[in-house]
């Protein structure tokens, strides 16, 4: 058995081989899929993370009239506490409220000098709601619209960050469907082009086909060769698309950190490497072979 396939696997390299510029256009089509599959892979993996960051600093911030003492709203947050979505909530008093909004804008002295003519503190104190998931907050926010306090709210800032996820979801959800047909585009013209090769390379063969079936070669001893030139076009195409994976992700990464600081994308492919690999050497095997099989059973008739 192995003597089998070692000698039809030095066949199907000899055939790579020979094949010339049919497997060049063969394993840059299959390149230019995987490359393509795997560019895509890590744009959306990178978008999922930003959106799990954006999700995980999501919060509800519940401002409170100016007439609403500190006590009563020591006791709302006591109440709150209590709801079992609610992970944490922490009181914030108009004066640091002011702090904060100081230390925030301390490049911006126009701010600052506006403040300072109004005189009094003008920001109002408020409750910082963290729930335990994302998903929670829709019904946090309907709770505190029928909660027995709503008169002493003044505003809840929530529906801005709830924009800022249902677009990231969309553009998500966008890429993934534009990647999933470009990709089943590519993939399907991969598997023509082997297909043709892989035809082209058996009546090239014919006479030879005819002399092993002569001598009682049998069915599979035949069509391996075919088979193991088309997980060889998957294998070259898989190990070249990665280099050119690290090349675009390299070039691109001082760019996407300029604008999001927290994703590195050579970091990415770094602790990915093994998975794109193994992802990128698996379609292009399977792609490889099926398109040999095609072709062997319609134009290899043993």
């Amino acid at each position: 058995m192995f003597l089998i396939i070692g000698r039809t696997i030095k066949e199907a390299s000899r055939n790579f081989i020979r094949n010339g510029w049919l497997t060049v256009a063969a394993v840059s089509v299959m390149i230019m899929s995987l490359f393509i599959i795997s560019v895509l892979y890590t744009v959306t993996m990178t978008a999922s993370g930003i959106l799990k960051g954006v999700e995980n600093k999501v919060n509800v911030s519940v401002y409170f009239k100016p007439d609403t003492t500190e006590n009563d709203i020591q006791k709302i947050k006591s109440d709150l506490e209590k709801y079992n979505e609610i992970k944490s909530v922490e009181y914030v008093s108009k004066d640091k409220a002011l702090a904060d909004f100081k230390a925030n804008n301390v490049n911006e002295p126009r701010i600052l000098d506006a403040l300072n003519e109004i005189g009094d503190n003008p920001l109002p104190s408020s409750l910082v709601i963290q729930a335990n998931s994302p998903s929670q907050y829709d019904s946090i926010v309907t709770y505190l619209g029928d909660a027995s306090f709503k008169d002493e709210i003044s505003h809840i800032n929530y529906g801005k960050t709830k924009d800022v996820i249902n677009r990231l979801n969309n553009i998500i959800s966008e890429i993934k469907n534009a990647g999933l047909y470009i990709s089943l585009l590519f993939a399907a013209i991969s598997v023509l082009i082997i297909f043709n090769t892989v035809r082209i390379t058996i009546y090239t063969h014919k006479q030879e086909v005819e002399v092993m079936r002569l001598v009682g070669a049998s069915n599979m001893f035949i069509r391996l060769p075919f088979v193991f030139e088309g997980i060889f076009y998957g294998i070259v195409a898989s190990v070249v698309s990665m280099g050119l994976l690290f090349a675009a992700l390299k070039f691109a990464s001082p760019y996407v950190t300029k604008i999001i600081p927290t994703e590195d994308l050579v970091s990415f492919y770094i602790s990915n490497f093994l998975l794109l690999l193994g992802t990128q050497l698996a379609i292009g095997a399977v792609i490889g072979i099926l398109s040999s099989l095609i072709a062997i059973r319609k134009y290899l008739k043993v």
